[in-house]
């Protein structure tokens, strides 16, 4: 089960999203499958093809879009959260090895394409809720238990 949270930043992203399939690509590609389609056999339209095609890869993540969007919920920054680890966090963490690593915790949405953002549902961002500077965080993988540092905590105020 995904936590249904995202950050104001991330809502934003898919927003502009969904408004530009519907409102620009779509309507583009459907002029193009019409034009195709007048062409008469439809059997060997590459253009009819690939473009019907696409119009249902872009209705379907618009449907999931319209989807997420009305049931996530929200969170934004806030004074309180700061000297500890909470959801919108920017965490250093560092290993006993001195491997250091630097991530955003965001929902589930907000990670592809984001090498430097990790979901609030990963055991790392699980492990680490609630922390502060200097604590010890034991994060279990499938290959054993591992023991981070936290370095740092920041949050971006919107």
């Amino acid at each position: 089960m995904r936590t249904p949270l995202i950050t104001r930043e991330g809502y934003n992203r898919l927003k502009q999203e969904l408004d530009f399939l519907w409102q620009e690509e779509r309507p583009e590609v459907t002029k193009k499958v019409t034009w195709a389609a007048s062409l008469g056999d439809r059997s060997e339209n590459a253009d009819y093809q690939y473009n019907k095609k696409r119009l249902r890869e872009i209705d379907r993540r618009v449907r999931y879009l319209r989807k997420t969007l009305e049931n996530v919920k929200i969170v934004d920054y806030s004074p309180v959260q700061e000297g500890k680890v909470f959801f919108g966090a920017w965490v250093e963490v560092e290993n006993e090895a001195g491997d250091s690593m630097t991530f955003r915790i965001v929902g589930y949405d907000e990670i592809f394409g984001r090498k430097d953002y990790i979901s609030i549902d990963s055991p790392m961002a699980r492990a680490l809720l609630k922390k502060e500077v200097d604590d010890e965080v034991v994060v279990r993988t499938p290959d054993g238990d591992k023991v981070w540092f936290v370095n740092t905590i920041t949050y971006m105020k919107d």
